[in-house]
């Protein structure tokens, strides 16, 4: 049964309620719950909004006062995504799965990237790709059956792994033909010399264990739990995936990064914090963020929309987020370390027949 309209207003209070008065305006993504901007004049419709997203997201909490807080964000964050939709032009924000969650809470769930530590080279041999030339206008990785399906890291810091085992995925595809879903819980369990689980790690030192141990098992055979776990030794009776080594592209070089792209998927660093990052739902990023390297993804392509020039990369937060779990980033911008520090860290498995 429908809730009255005196009902919602004793549920969600008065004070709580009257905050959201400020709020005039829809993004564009709030179109798929089925209102329109002139729809939130209402508080009734704010709720209904509220209501209606925790529907879709499947969202419950353990009391009225959980609730009455996650509204509350909500509603900041709602004020936020209509704000910052009215100012930006090439890419825009929406109401996805993260809009309960206080951009602090955001940051301490879902980025996880450590570079404390130096980076140490995985060769000393030059740049594989350093005489690539000719470079096609387009990549997508994806078209070519080298990329599996987006993944979901979840409230667990690992999205070093989950880079590190999207580019192994793609270069193990090039190299034989076959795609093959590996396991990002195998590095949070067993890759702790270096790195540290939920609490972060390099995709360098993943690459070093995976090479050092023999090869990182299949997905279905090692199944990620979101959570550490204990190492599973028992395990390396079945099959898995090799790699011969890793090289690292030359740092604040996008011209190097775009030639490696052009041959295989990529691990890179980026600095994801900034809040629309955590709302980005679709156009090619060219928002305001620094380049202090906190996030791990995979860039997995590159090509021009209307005159921008960007990169493709799959994050691991889900298929909800951003472009069904991708997003594009503008390159060119005349900054050597690029939009978000793209160009300061990135690296690739080689494998041989």
């Amino acid at each position: 049964m429908a809730l009255s309209s005196s009902s919602k207003f004793i549920f969600f209070s008065f004070s709580v309620i009257s905050s959201l008065l400020a709020c005039s305006s829809l993004a564009r993504e709030f179109s798929i719950v089925g209102y329109s901007p002139d729809d939130l004049t209402t508080i009734d419709k704010l709720i209904d909004l509220f209501e209606s997203w925790m529907a879709k997201h499947g969202k419950v909490y353990r009391s009225i006062e959980e609730k009455l807080h996650r509204f509350e964000v909500f509603r900041d964050n709602l004020k936020h995504i209509d704000e910052r939709n009215k100012k930006i032009s090439n890419y825009w924000l929406g109401l996805n799965e993260f809009a309960d969650l206080s951009h602090e809470e955001f940051k301490n769930m879902y980025i996880g990237l450590k570079v404390e530590s130096p980076r140490r080279s995985g060769s000393n041999e030059d740049f594989t790709y350093r005489d690539v030339v000719d470079l096609p206008k387009s990549v997508d990785w994806r078209k070519k059956g080298a990329v599996t399906n987006v993944k979901n890291q979840g409230s667990c810091g690992s999205c070093w792994a989950f880079s590190t085992v999207a580019a192994v995925e793609g270069i193990n595809q090039i190299v034989t033909g076959n795609l093959t879903s590996l396991s990002e819980q195998e590095l949070i369990d067993c890759d702790t010399t270096y790195n540290n689980g939920c609490n972060g790690g390099l995709m360098d030192y993943a690459f070093q264990y995976i090479i050092a141990n023999g090869g990182l098992h299949k997905e279905e055979d090692y199944p990620y739990a979101m959570e550490e776990g204990t190492c599973d030794e028992r395990k390396g009776i079945s099959d898995v995936v090799t790699i011969s080594g890793y090289h690292d592209v030359p740092e604040n070089n996008e011209q190097s990064l775009l030639k490696a792209i052009a041959n295989q998927p990529l691990s890179v660093a980026i600095e994801a914090s900034g809040r629309d990052f955590q709302f980005y739902s679709g156009g090619v990023f060219d928002g305001h963020c620094g380049s202090e390297l906190d996030h791990g993804v995979t860039a997995v392509g590159y090509g021009t929309s209307r005159g921008l020039d960007y990169i493709i990369v799959k994050n691991s937060w889900g298929p909800k987020w951003g472009e069904k779990g991708y997003i594009r980033m503008k390159r060119s911008t005349g900054k050597p370390e690029g939009l978000c520090g793209i160009n300061k860290m990135a690296s690739y498995p080689t494998k041989k027949m």
